[in-house]
């Protein structure tokens, strides 16, 4: 299989997106302001590649140029202000990405209703075929898998974390770091169940309700 390659001179639309991540080209017209808002879980990176924009976040704002980022981190408020006469065209990553992407603002920064998106606005297509009370009951029974998961990885990390101390504690670097592999692997289980869980519920947010 070949590398996929995208070109920024003409794929301005969502490159890539998994629960991990969501990333981007973005052109955005001279004058063009987003609307304030944040996000619950993600950072978002922003990185100018041509013209300039006016980056508020939080407390603070600063004027990007080419080769310029910024980040705003989890809960920062955020938005981005084209400014002198030519677009702006940028690359941004969301991590992770999950839905409800943006928790929208009002001029004061308090939260509006919850925003959730079509999977057409991330440029995937939303899966029409399985019956909804289908995508529900899976979810919960994945949830249900992940709790069971989370609760033994618990207990297994207890008893390493444990073993891991004495280990150390006796210069026994051998079993410090067939500890540490442990609890990294049981670390590594958590998080790809976590990661088909939100795949999951990226496919059932969509049709759940009301999108804009």
């Amino acid at each position: 299989m070949s590398i996929e390659v995208f070109d920024v001179r003409h794929d301005i639309k969502n490159l890539f997106v998994s629960p991990q991540i969501r990333a981007r080209f973005l052109q955005m017209q001279p004058g063009e302001v987003s609307q304030i808002h944040s996000h619950d879980v993600g950072h978002e990176v922003f990185l100018v590649l041509k013209g300039r924009a006016l980056f508020e976040i939080g407390e603070d704002e600063a004027e990007l140029g080419p080769g310029q980022l910024c980040i705003a981190k989890v809960d920062e408020p955020h938005k981005v202000t084209v400014v002198g006469d030519d677009p702006m065209t940028m690359y941004l990553s969301v991590t992770p990405h999950v839905q409800p992407t943006h928790t929208m603002l009002d001029r004061n920064g308090e939260r509006l209703p919850t925003h959730f998106m079509p999977s057409a606005a991330y440029d995937i297509d939303t899966d029409t075929r399985t019956p909804m009370e289908e995508l529900v009951n899976r979810f919960v029974d994945l949830f249900d898998e992940f709790a069971k998961i989370t609760q033994t990885a618990s207990e297994e990390q207890r008893m390493a974390g444990a073993r891991l101390t004495r280990a150390i504690s006796s210069g026994n670097w051998d079993a410090a770091d067939s500890q540490r592999d442990a609890m990294w692997f049981g670390l590594y289980r958590v998080y790809h169940k976590l990661d088909e869980l939100t795949e999951l519920w990226n496919a059932v947010a969509p049709r759940a309700g009301r999108v804009k």
